[in-house]
């Protein structure tokens, strides 16, 4: 390996480490966040306030509701630890995890549009960085040889 190839495989491994770094973060937070709304929807279901809530694709079925945000909040805390591992399926794994939960959470831009844009908007950017910098990399970042 020459000089070169060194100093810029240092520096890409200096930008894909925390494009990486953000994208595992925002998938645990994620998946941690929406089990909190998976407990919420459990208790709330029968609630006179569960009336009020109404999204596109279960109407007022909070509990259904429930059960897809408790296997997405899964789904994305496996896949944010799984990135930081650094194998090639997990970058796979993280970009569909974070494709599912952009589309899941697309369904409540009636009720909350500004923050669903604001989580589209995250996800979005966890998915570049998992398609740019994601590569085969070992667990602390840098570029496998």
């Amino acid at each position: 390996m020459t000089e070169i190839d060194r100093i810029y495989n240092d520096r890409y491994t200096k930008l894909g480490t925390g494009w990486l770094t953000f994208a595992s973060s925002l998938l645990v937070i994620s998946g941690i966040f929406k089990i909190l709304d998976a407990i919420w929807a459990f208790k709330y279901d029968d609630d006179p306030v569960s009336e009020q809530v109404q999204t596109i694709v279960f109407g007022r079925d909070l509990t259904s509701w429930g059960w897809v945000w408790l296997l997405l909040g899964i789904l994305l805390i496996v896949a944010g630890f799984a990135v930081v591992r650094g194998d090639e399926w997990a970058r796979w794994f993280g970009v569909v995890a974070a494709a599912i939960g952009a589309i899941a959470n697309y369904s409540w831009i009636v009720v909350q549009p500004i923050m669903a844009l604001v989580m589209e908007g995250m996800f979005l950017a966890a998915i570049y960085g998992l398609l740019v910098y994601g590569g085969r990399r070992d667990p602390i970042g840098r570029v496998a040889e």
